[in-house]
C-alpha cells in the first residue's frame, strides 16, 4: 500500500526583510497611518498568519479582505497579492480547492505586474500543491519544477528545501522511489544545515516512507524515530501519531506484532485526543492486522468494529471530497475548452482577414478556398464540442453516483439544487432491525479475516434484497442491519414491501445456515424485527452528513427485533393491522408480550402464506 508524504504547509506570502514586532504591538503598527505602506502590511500580514491561519480560516479570510480593499484604497498592489494568496489558503485548508486554485492564479499575476519573482514563486508552489492535493500530478511536479528553478536563482534555500520536499512527494506517489529519495535526501540536508525542525522531521519521515516501500525496514525504522523526537520536541502532535501509525506498520511487516500493537496503540489515543479520524483509522487497521496474527480475535473483531464506525464517519466526507475532485477536474476540462476556443476564434479572425486579402486578387478562386475551410472548421468544431460535452456530461454523471451512494435520490437532488436539506416528518414509515443470535459467542471461534468475510456477504445480499424491494437502507451497527420503508417518497404498499423484505432477509440466512452446516462451517441465526410509525427522517450535520432517522418508532422496533425469535419475522400490532388483510401473509399471534421501557405490546409472527 503507498504511504502518504508529509507536504509543507501552503506558503501565505513572501515575507518583508523587517525585524518581526511582538505579536501585541502588530495592530499597532497596522493602525499607525504615519508608517509606510509595506511596513504596515507587513505587520498585518504577520498577525494575520501567527494567529488566525490555522486555527481559525474564517477570520483569515475577512482578515485578507481588509488588506485587498487597503489596496484598492491605497494603490498598493502587494496588499492585494498578499490578500489574495491568504484566502487561498484558507480556501484549501477547507478543501475548495477550485476557489484555492482561482486565488493563488490572481495573487501570482498581481505579483507578475510588480516584478515580484520571490512572490511568483511562492504562489506557483501552492498552485502545485492544489494539484498535488487533486492528484494531477503531472501538472503538481511542472508548477514545483518552476517554483524551485525561481528559487534557485534566488538562493532561498529554506524555499528551495520545500520545494525539493514537494517534489520528492510526486515523484514517490509516480512510484519514481530513486528520485524521490534524490530529492528528500536533497531537501534533509538543507534543513539540517539551516536548522529547520519542521522540515527536517518532514524529509526524515519521507525518506523512510521510501525505504518502506523499498522493503528497507530497519532503515526506515532508524528514519521514523529521528523524525518522531523532533516532532515530539517542537510539539507536533499530528506528527508524533503520523510517525507513531508507520513506526507500528513496519513492526507489523517484521512480524513483531507486539510492537507494532505498542506504538499504534500510542498513535491511536493521542489521534484521538487530538480528533484527526483518518490517523484513527490507519491506527486501528495496523492494531487490527497485529492482533489477528498474534490469534487476539476478540481485540481484532473491536478494531474492525471501529473501523467500520470510522468509516461510517467518513464516507461522507470522502464522497465530497471526491466530488470536488471531480468538480475540479470539470473545471478546469472547461477552463481548456474556453482556452481553446479563444485560440479558435482568434485563429479563425486571422483567416478571415487573409481571406478578405485573397478575394481581392482572386474572387471566384478566393470564395471556394472560403467555402472549404468554413465547412471544414464547422465540422471540426462541432465534433470538438460534442466530444468535450460527452466528457462533462460522464463526469457529472460520476459525481451523481457518488452522491447517491451515501442519499436516497431525491435527498439528494434537494442537495445539489440547495445546498441543503430539510428534515421531514413522516407519518408511516415501517422500521425493519436485523440481529445476529450469539454473535460474539461464535465470533470467536472464526479467525477476524473468516468473520468480516461472513459479515460482508450478508450484508450485501441484504443490500441486494432492500433495493429489490425499494426500501431505504439506513445504517449498519456492528452486526445489526438497518432499514426502512415509506420514506423518502411515502407510498401505500411500504409495510407490505418492508414485510416481504424481512422475510426474504430471514429466508436468505435460514438457507446460507443449512450450506455452512453442510460444509462443517460456522453459521449464524438471525433475528428481525419490524415496527410501524411515526418518524422524523433527514441529513445529520453538515460536512459528515449521512441520512438518519428518529423517534419512539425507531426504538420500538428495535425492542421488536431483540423479542423476536430465530428463523422469524416479528411484528408489533400497527404492523400487523396494517397488512392484516393481505392474503399473500398469515399470522400467528404471540399474545402480550413484555417490553423493556415499553411495558406489555401485542406482537405477531408473519410469513407468507
Amino acid at each position: 500500500m503507498k504511504t502518504k508524504l508529509v507536504s509543507w504547509l501552503l506558503i501565505l506570502a513572501p515575507s518583508l526583510l523587517i525585524a518581526q514586532p511582538g505579536r501585541d504591538s502588530l495592530l499597532i503598527i497596522w493602525d499607525d497611518t504615519t508608517l509606510t505602506d509595506s511596513i504596515r502590511v507587513e505587520a498585518y500580514r504577520t498577525y494575520l498568519v501567527d494567529n488566525h491561519l490555522m486555527t481559525n480560516p474564517d477570520t483569515t479570510f475577512l482578515m485578507a479582505q481588509d488588506l485587498i480593499s487597503y489596496a484598492n484604497e491605497h494603490d498598493y498592489p502587494r496588499a492585494e497579492a498578499i490578500g489574495l494568496n491568504a484566502q487561498g489558503v484558507t480556501y484549501s485548508i477547507k478543501g475548495d480547492y477550485m476557489k484555492a486554485l482561482k486565488a493563488f492564479t490572481e495573487s501570482r499575476e498581481v505579483f507578475q505586474r510588480m516584478g515580484d519573482i520571490e512572490g511568483v514563486s511562492h504562489c506557483t508552489n501552492n498552485i502545485g500543491l492544489i494539484y498535488m492535493y487533486q492528484d494531477s500530478h503531472a501538472e503538481a511536479l511542472d508548477h514545483f519544477l518552476q517554483s524551485l528553478e525561481v528559487r534557485e536563482e534566488m538562493g532561498d534555500r529554506d524555499a528551495i528545501a520545500s520545494s525539493m520536499m514537494n517534489i520528492g512527494a510526486i515523484y514517490f506517489l509516480q512510484g519514481k522511489l530513486d528520485k524521490a529519495l534524490e530529492y528528500q535526501e536533497k531537501s534533509l540536508r538543507i534543513s539540517e544545515e539551516l536548522n529547520l525542525d519542521i522540515g527536517t522531521a518532514g524529509s526524515l519521515h519521507n525518506i523512510g516512507n521510501v525505504y518502506q516501500e523499498q522493503g528497507r525496514y530497519a532503515d526506515a525504522l532508524d528514519k521514523y524515530f529521528e523524525s518522531l523526537r523532533i516532532v515530539e520536541k517542537v510539539g507536533d502532535k499530528a506528527g508524533v501519531v503520523n510517525n507513531l501509525n508507520y513506526i507500528g506498520q513496519v513492526y507489523h511487516l517484521l512480524g513483531k506484532n507486539d510492537k507494532a500493537v505498542t506504538y499504534c496503540d500510542q498513535a491511536f489515543d493521542l489521534a484521538e485526543k487530538i480528533g484527526t479520524l483518518d490517523f484513527q483509522k490507519v491506527a486501528c487497521e495496523c492494531l487490527y492486522d497485529a492482533y489477528k496474527d498474534l490469534g487476539r480475535s476478540d481485540k481484532a473483531i473491536a478494531m474492525n468494529d471501529k473501523i467500520r464506525e470510522i468509516d461510517q464517519t467518513l464516507e461522507p466526507e470522502k464522497v465530497l471530497l471526491e466530488l470536488q475532485k471531480v468538480e475540479f477536474e470539470k473545471s478546469m476540462l472547461e477552463d481548456s475548452i474556453r482556452k481553446a476556443e479563444e485560440t479558435r476564434l482568434v485563429k479563425e479572425q486571422h483567416e478571415e482577414e487573409v481571406r478578405s486579402k485573397e478575394m481581392a486578387r482572386n474572387i471566384g478562386f478566393g470564395v471556394g478556398i472560403i467555402f472549404i475551410l468554413m465547412a471544414g472548421g464547422l465540422y471540426s468544431r462541432m465534433r470538438y464540442i460534442r466530444k468535450t460535452r460527452s466528457i462533462i456530461e460522464k463526469e457529472r454523471d460520476r459525481s451523481d453516483n457518488l452522491l447517491l451512494n451515501i442519499l436516497p435520490r431525491e435527498i439528494a437532488q434537494e442537495l445539489k439544487e440547495n445546498g441543503q436539506a430539510r428534515a421531514r416528518d413522516y407519518e408511516m414509515v415501517s422500521i425493519l432491525f436485523t440481529d445476529f443470535k450469539s454473535f460474539t459467542e461464535h465470533s470467536a471461534k472464526l479467525t477476524a479475516s473468516e468473520l468480516v468475510d461472513e459479515i460482508n456477504e450478508c450484508f450485501r445480499e441484504f443490500d441486494m434484497i432492500i433495493e429489490k424491494f425499494g426500501i431505504e437502507k439506513i445504517k449498519t451497527i456492528g452486526d445489526a442491519y438497518m432499514a426502512a420503508g415509506g420514506l423518502p417518497v411515502p407510498e401505500d404498499d411500504s409495510v407490505k414491501k418492508t414485510v416481504l423484505a424481512a422475510l426474504e432477509l430471514q429466508n436468505f440466512v435460514i438457507k446460507r445456515k443449512k450450506e455452512r452446516e453442510a460444509e462443517n462451517k460456522i453459521s449464524f441465526e438471525m433475528r428481525v424485527g419490524v415496527h410501524t410509525g411515526p418518524v422524523v427522517a433527514g441529513i445529520v450535520g453538515v460536512k459528515k452528513f449521512q441520512y438518519d432517522i428518529w423517534g419512539d418508532t425507531v426504538n420500538t422496533a428495535s425492542r421488536l427485533e431483540s423479542s423476536g425469535k430465530v428463523g422469524r419475522v416479528n411484528i408489533s400490532q400497527v404492523t400487523y393491522e396494517a397488512i392484516k388483510d393481505d392474503p399473500e401473509f398469515k399470522f400467528e399471534h404471540r399474545g402480550r408480550i413484555e417490553v423493556k421501557g415499553k411495558g406489555e405490546m401485542d406482537m405477531w409472527f408473519v410469513e407468507l402464506a
